[in-house]
């Protein structure tokens, strides 16, 4: 079965792939960051006997983790699906 998307059959596709990168590279920045501050903030919370705040920062550190995950595991499993896509 030669069924396969044409990526090229509409106009701006490549403009489309150029903002989903830019959107990528800015949840990943964005996701790092908040992983870094999160951090700072559950470790000083703990040092400081506050349990409440150190919860929140480690809430914080989960929420940046899992959307670098699902930022970078969206990419691979794309790339997967279309893989797939050729072999059949």
């Amino acid at each position: 079965m030669g069924v396969f998307p044409d990526f090229d059959g509409l106009g701006g596709i490549g403009d489309l792939r150029a903002v989903v990168g830019a959107l990528l590279t800015f949840v990943l920045i964005v996701a790092v960051l908040m992983l870094i501050v999160s951090a700072i903030v559950w470790a000083i919370a703990t040092a400081h006997g506050n349990y409440a705040t150190a919860s929140k920062g480690r809430t914080g550190v989960l929420v940046a983790v899992g959307a670098a995950a699902l930022a970078g595991g969206g990419v691979a499993w794309m790339n997967w699906l279309l893989n797939l896509g050729q072999q059949l």
